[in-house]
């Protein structure tokens, strides 16, 4: 059999596994790499090189970086390229309906959630944020709908009760590689019967906005730490003290039947002897672990309690006595 060839779309790191395992397969020929043009980067807004570029460099893979790829030069471009498959991780532009015919066995996406769950931009954070236990990947054919197309591939990873969004993107990314190759042969080979999703069950993972990082405290302590654990490290975990906005580090309190007899308003700060607790909704307490208060650096919650001096019944999310 001829060596499939293979014009890759990715950008950020989740991209870059998969990317690497295609170009050490010898039954796959890589014959150009499309990336999201170069941007500025941190506070020195240096000019940055995304993960995807930097792998296709040193493999001195074709790189191709339009700022719209849907541009008339870019699509006559794709057409000469003749590629058998186009493989699209995270690329960052939509890809419009008059290109999908160009690959002869299509365009083929891994997304990181069990579709149709959790179809959109954030998968892996609205996972966390609603306290799933499992999630996974899907490799899917993609349409001219969002994250719709035909379900190829499928496998199954746990997420741990501590696991915070990043590290799960990584895991997820490292298993997806092996898997969009599993893809690449099955499609080429006809052996993958491809899957209709169903709509009605369907949810949705929007792009993350930083409100979404606003502590509701009338939440359960459950759902304020997965939300915490889902927006690391942006937009964060993040309330208000005496009308100064503040960044917080939170953990599961380990004395929730000791502390729910107090009937806590939700945001009420409870210093004790080893620990500060913080009420949260339906008589439930997180553990204050850091915090950092606009324009300054992270501290201790221990340090944060004796440096501010805290009133009896002061709260998070308003600040001052309510």
């Amino acid at each position: 059999m001829n060596r499939l060839r293979i014009i890759f779309c990715g950008t950020p790191q989740f991209a870059a596994p998969s990317l690497k395992h295609l170009l050490a397969q010898s039954d796959f020929e890589l014959i150009s790499a499309y990336t999201q043009p170069d941007r500025p980067k941190g506070r020195e807004q240096e000019i940055a090189f995304s993960p995807v570029k930097q792998i296709a460099l040193e493999a001195k893979l074709p790189v191709h970086q339009p700022a719209k790829i849907r541009a008339p030069d870019v699509e006559a471009q794709l057409r000469e390229l003749a590629p058998d498959v186009i493989v699209i991780i995270a690329y960052g532009q939509i890809i419009p309906a008059r290109l999908l015919d160009i690959p002869k066995f299509g365009w083929l996406n891994l997304h990181a959630s069990l579709l149709p769950k959790y179809r959109g931009a954030a998968p892996v954070h609205w996972a966390v944020a609603h306290g799933e236990t499992v999630t996974g990947n899907t490799t899917m054919r993609i349409d001219a709908g969002m994250d719709t197309g035909e379900i190829l591939l499928q496998q199954q990873l746990s997420i741990g009760p501590n696991e915070t969004s990043p590290h799960l993107a990584g895991r997820l990314a490292e298993a997806g590689a092996a898997l969009m190759a599993e893809t690449l042969r099955g499609v080429a080979t006809h052996s993958i019967k491809p899957r209709t999703q169903d709509n009605s069950r369907a949810t949705l993972a929007p792009i993350l906005k930083r409100e979404d990082g606003l502590i509701d405290w009338s939440r359960p302590a459950a759902e304020i730490y997965n939300r915490q654990r889902a927006f690391t490290p942006w937009p964060g975990s993040y309330s208000e003290f005496r009308g100064q906005s503040c960044h917080l580090l939170l953990l599961p309190a380990s004395n929730q039947q000791e502390l729910a007899a107090a009937a806590l308003p939700p945001g009420t700060i409870l210093p004790q002897e080893k620990s500060v607790t913080v009420a949260c909704g339906q008589e439930s307490f997180l553990q204050l672990t850091g915090i950092k208060l606009e324009g300054r650096k992270l501290v201790s919650a221990s340090d944060f309690v004796h440096g501010a001096r805290l009133q009896v019944g002061e709260r998070f999310g308003g600040g001052g006595l309510r």
